[in-house]
């Protein structure tokens, strides 16, 4: 396994949208009836009645313009990369993320171990409310900075900001995205069986953390010290730094608030990550013009990450032109009705493991696959709550290594982590997430939840 070694992510994803218009030339056409949830307010498919449409093959001119229509549909995600780069490379010229991280070190000196578990709490809370994925983007290089300071790899500061975030998604007992939308879809109660959702992801997020704290302290260095330089001891001493850090605490706070409580759109955080970067180039006594400067290293810097959003998007943007979504699905779903009960439930998941790999958008899987499964579910006696568990956690834990997920490649982009050092890490861990899964809905059909 240590001599895998996958192509460059770009490389990867274009095989995956050549792969898809290729589909479209030996799947046939098919497309299900839809409706409008006036519960979801999302257009959800009618079960049985799946039919075949006329072949609309994907043309050589066709697969590529899908890149520049995938990056136009993943415009919002694209933009909040490159402000929220250029916004934290403002301040991290300003010195205040070295000011605030030292700072943060010498409060917590000889209680360094309690770092990564306190980060991957914060990221899984946010994920479990609010399905967190793009938005862990904007605060990579704080994190970054952070996890050089206290000698570890930066793989850790995927695995303890978006990898924590998806496990706490993934078991949530509340996410709106994933969970709340399937029990609507299968007529369940808003946040029903949220006891037994809690005390696994309790149990998956114990998994999770200390499988991140053991490759952060196996894989240790000495700590990258700061810098010394003059600039940043100048914002230090005049006091810039610690007014830029409070500027940086302040928009965290509305942001998160904005997140959870608002529900704001990658829009608005846009606009909050443009103007921290304008109020912290301005207080940190970057001027009007350092301030653009930095402005355009970030965007620099970022534009890989935005661009492995737009290709990931191309894929579902060709998979929809060739109309083979559907069919990919029926295929897939059509076998369950032959099954016993538990076998039906793990074959579920199975499902949506590998359903995940070209919808990998979890409410979207969600309307896709919640009016086709639960019927099922009835008719072969199975709990329509064992349906959204099988769904929650194989379509939740699919976000930890789909490459098609932009949000992820983003991130380990922007971290300077290759795919394959992700695998090799997030690979053993997602095994048993979802073991813990498949035991989760085991026991889920024993106790008749």
């Amino acid at each position: 396994m240590k001599s895998l070694r996958f192509p460059h992510p770009l490389v990867l994803l274009t095989f995956f949208i050549v792969l898809a218009a290729a589909l479209s030339y030996v799947l046939p056409a098919g497309e299900f009836a839809r409706h409008l949830d006036p519960v979801t307010q999302r257009d959800v498919v009618e079960a049985g009645s799946y039919h075949r449409v006329p072949a609309s093959p994907v043309s050589f001119l066709g697969l590529l313009a899908a890149v520049p229509q995938g990056l136009a549909a993943a415009a919002p995600v694209v933009f909040l990369i490159f402000l929220a780069g250029g916004a934290f490379t403002v301040v991290d010229q300003t010195g205040a993320l070295r000011y605030g991280v030292d700072g943060l070190l010498r409060h917590a000196q000889g209680r360094q171990g309690l770092i990564i578990p306190l980060v991957s709490l914060l990221f899984a809370t946010l994920g479990a409310l609010e399905n967190m994925g793009e938005e862990v983007i904007a605060l990579v290089p704080v994190l970054l900075v952070l996890m050089r300071r206290l000698g570890y790899p930066s793989l850790t500061a995927v695995a303890a900001s978006l990898g924590a975030a998806v496990v706490g998604a993934a078991f949530s007992p509340i996410n709106p995205f994933q969970v709340i939308i399937a029990q609507n879809l299968a007529q369940l109660p808003p946040v029903s069986g949220w006891v037994f959702r809690t005390v696994f992801l309790a149990i998956a997020l114990t998994i999770w953390i200390l499988g991140t704290l053991r490759h952060a302290r196996r894989h240790q260095v000495a700590p990258e010290l700061r810098a010394a330089d003059a600039e940043a001891d100048a914002a230090g001493s005049s006091g810039r730094a610690g007014l830029v850090l409070l500027l940086v605490l302040v928009v965290f706070a509305v942001f998160g608030y904005g997140v959870v409580a608002l529900h704001w759109d990658f829009v608005q955080m846009s606009a909050l990550f443009f103007g921290l970067g304008v109020g912290a180039g301005l207080l940190g006594g970057r001027g009007l013009t350092g301030t653009a400067e930095g402005f355009v290293a970030g965007f620099r810097d970022m534009a890989f990450s935005g661009m492995l959003v737009g290709f990931a998007q191309a894929i579902f943007v060709v998979l929809g032109q060739g109309h083979v979504i559907d069919t990919i699905v029926q295929g897939l779903a059509a076998p369950l009705a032959h099954l016993p009960v538990a076998a039906a439930a793990l074959g579920m998941m199975a499902v949506h493991t590998a359903l995940h790999l070209p919808v990998p958008s979890v409410s979207g899987q969600a309307v896709l696959t919640m009016p086709l499964l639960v019927p099922l579910s009835d008719l072969i006696g199975l709990s329509r709550q064992v349906t959204v568990l099988a769904y929650q956690y194989a379509a939740g834990l699919g976000d930890l290594l789909t490459p098609t997920n932009g949000a992820l490649m983003a991130v380990l982009a922007a971290c300077g982590v290759r795919y394959d050092q992700w695998l090799r890490f997030a690979g053993r861990l997602y095994g048993l997430l979802l073991a813990l899964g498949a035991a989760a809905v085991g026991l889920a059909i024993v106790v008749g939840l």
